[in-house]
């Protein structure tokens, strides 16, 4: 019911390392089973019983001994000290009985020693980010790209429903990084975006304090071997490099995005896009392509470490950012599959979230905004062009699924898979850019793209030199069935993917319990065996729900909420609050319940008007808690990043512009005398 395609080739090696014998599947609310056999839609038979709700949660034993220092400069800013074998472990070292000694001839006192148990190894911790996948961009949510590896990890652990990152993609890294919010970080929204004002503002410095600690600094500290390779993205360029925190290793793109074949960048105006090796600028190599690229660097670094220290491995993919691109090979395979168009197939994913079991059943999609293209009012050029755009985003999600998959093998090759959590999930939702427009902004477009040299024919898109994106209507397809998409506080904007498995990682279970992308650095630091102040981060531990002790992330009156640029969401556990900003939004506050209404289509805030003012007054100490900056409804991330965008291609493009008003200019003059040589005559 739960999981999508069958088994491919990675279930092979995970199947001996993480399979368990017992799978647990969370319905609704509170009602669990365990169940034998596979979890498929085929119509196989499950065999369920009932699961024990006698659960212990996990407790950290040996405190006594172990005893760490957190700073308060803004509650972020805390240092991990290596504890000692003894406690630092203790939790998962169960006590030991004296074996009990023979009879000996003659009455001699012995001392019986206990016996030596071998310490239970610290896990090693790889989180591998994809860029701008919507909620059903992964194979087991439903997608249509091929994503096996993916679908392993889900089958043999934790698949969940009601993971919520940041509409962003900068301040979704500065949360994942230091589980913190984003505004306590400097990281209230993208550089990109971020207005004179807010600039002015701690929450939105865009450059970290120097003893900012990170997940890289705490668990370095703890005696991880620390890597990063990717997109990196997080405030100024160069200002807060992995290097700097805590990152042994880093081979990292510090920018948006840019091409997965050079340093070439995809928006207008910019000359090129920063790449970083341990904090020193590179060229790439010639054969370059993201994926492949950083899961062999990533390779490298792990086989250069010490064995016998756990890594910390954080592999940043550039899928499925603009610009769309991967081998023909990976694109050729979805021949004619988006055919259908972007209106009947978001109807489908709709169906198939409801017969995957991963939204209720009640579940309806929001119309389409009104800006959308009807697929029925494109010319057939036109939909040649937008079903094989989302072929090469097919063909990259499957190419990137492909490398992860090497590393994972090259982990069970070298004996280190068995001991990995690896934890897969996606920065924000589906990205709408478009690479085409109507009127005089395309004349204008058309005008950089060939400026810059990209090759935008139909056999290019998705190779070098081309700039290929989705657009916003095959993003509706992507983040279904939830409205909108990245850039907004709506469910598609802020609702991901995440899969785990792993040791200690419960099996096939799909659970619908809500986690912040800020829960993630205190829960990798509790399975890691870190000691920490949970008073010390923004976000919580949820290892308990990952391990199945508990279906509970939350206690019900417990909430967490988020913002960028004016795009705010505060939750609490099935009701949402969401202000939505211009241009699809209206920035006026909702009331929705998710148990019934995920699609958010029916606003509650009138029927609930108690709770509504409740909700706003948790945000409104949230906003003042953090350092929200309010924006006017005026002014909004989009319109922000046009006018940047418009000052630095004026500045790039002005001998361009000069040259094209001096022959306009001398036209126009030409013109002017040929009729008054004809006057005369």
């Amino acid at each position: 019911m739960l999981f999508g395609p069958p088994r491919s080739f990675s279930s092979v090696f995970f199947e001996s390392v993480l399979f368990r014998d017992y799978r647990s599947v969370t319905f609704g609310v509170g009602v669990r089973v365990c169940m034998t056999g596979e979890t498929r839609p085929e119509g196989r038979t499950l065999k369920m019983k009932t699961c024990d709700p006698a659960r212990q949660d996990a407790t950290t034993s040996g405190e006594q001994g172990c005893r760490r220092f957190f700073p308060s400069h803004r509650r972020s800013i805390f240092a991990a000290l290596l504890c000692g074998f003894g406690s630092a472990y203790a939790f998962a070292t169960p006590a030991v009985a004296q074996d009990t000694l023979p009879e000996l001839e003659a009455p001699v006192a012995v001392e019986a020693e206990p016996e030596v148990v071998a310490e239970k190894p610290r896990p090693n911790i790889l989180v591998v980010l994809f860029d701008d996948v919507g909620f059903m961009g992964f194979g087991p949510y439903g997608a249509d790209a091929s994503t096996p590896t993916i679908n392993t990890i889900a089958d043999n652990g934790v698949m969940l429903t009601r993971y919520y990152s940041s509409p962003f993609c900068g301040p979704s890294r500065a949360m994942l990084m230091t589980g913190m919010d984003n505004h306590q970080v400097g990281m209230g929204t993208l550089v990109e975006t971020v207005t004179d004002e807010q600039r002015a503002r701690p929450g939105y410095s865009m450059v970290w304090h120097r003893d900012q600690a990170t997940i890289g600094t705490l668990l370095s500290e703890a005696g991880y071997r620390t890597y990063v390779t990717g997109k990196w993205g997080i405030g100024a360029t160069a200002a807060n490099l992995p290097n700097e925190f805590g990152f042994d290793r880093s081979y990292v793109m510090d920018a948006t995005g840019g091409s997965n074949y050079d340093a070439k960048p995809y928006l207008p105006g910019y000359d090129t896009v920063n790449w970083f090796e341990d904090g020193e600028p590179i060229t790439l190599p010639d054969d370059f392509y993201s994926s492949r690229s950083l899961v062999d660097k990533m390779i490298d670094y792990i086989d250069e470490g010490e064995k016998e220290q756990p890594f910390f491995a954080f592999l940043s993919l550039q899928a499925v950012h603009i610009p769309l691109q991967a081998p023909r090979e990976f694109i050729d395979k979805y021949d004619g599959v988006f055919d259908r168009g972007w209106d009947v197939m978001r109807e489908e994913r709709l169906q198939t979230a409801l017969e995957l079991g991963i939204v209720p059943p009640t579940t309806k999609l929001a119309p389409a905004p009104d800006t959308h293209r009807a697929w029925s009012d494109l010319t057939p050029q036109q939909k040649e062009v937008s079903a094989r755009e989302m072929q090469v985003n097919a063909g990259m999600m499957e190419a990137a699924d492909h490398h992860v998959g090497r590393l994972l093998q090259h982990l069970k090759d070298s004996g280190q898979l068995e001991n990995t959590i690896v934890i897969i999930t996606s920065d924000n939702g589906a990205e709408s850019a478009m690479t085409e427009f109507e009127g005089p902004l395309n004349i204008a477009l058309d005008a950089v793209k060939l400026i810059e040299g990209f090759d935008m024919s139909l056999d290019n898109l998705g190779q070098r030199r081309s700039i290929t994106a989705m657009g916003p209507e095959w993003a509706s397809v992507t983040a279904a069935p939830f409205n909108l998409y990245k850039f907004y506080a709506s469910e598609g904007g802020l609702r991901v993917p995440l899969v785990a498995s792993g040791p200690g990682i419960a099996s096939g279970v799909a659970s619908n319990a809500p986690v912040h992308v800020s829960d993630l650095v205190p829960t990798m630091l509790e399975a890691a065996g870190v000691s920490y102040d949970p008073q010390s981060f923004y976000g919580k531990s949820v290892l308990p729900m990952l391990k199945g002790e508990t279906d509970v992330t939350r206690a019900e009156d417990e909430s967490f909420a988020g913002e960028v640029s004016g795009n705010s969401a505060l939750y609490r556990g099935d009701w949402k609050i969401a202000r939505i900003s211009a241009p699809l939004g209206d920035s006026n506050w909702r009331l929705y319940n998710l148990a019934s209404d995920p699609g958010e289509t029916t606003d509650l805030s009138g029927k609930n008007p108690e709770l509504f003012k409740e909700l706003l007054t948790e945000y409104q100490a949230y906003s003042e808690a953090v350092g929200v900056f309010e924006l006017g409804p005026d002014v909004y991330a989009l319109k922000v990043l046009e006018g940047k965008l418009a000052n630095k291609m004026l500045h790039k493009y002005w001998p361009y512009i000069i040259a094209v008003v001096l022959l306009f200019g001398l036209a126009l003059v030409g013109v002017f005398q040929g009729i008054r040589l004809v006057s005369k005559q």
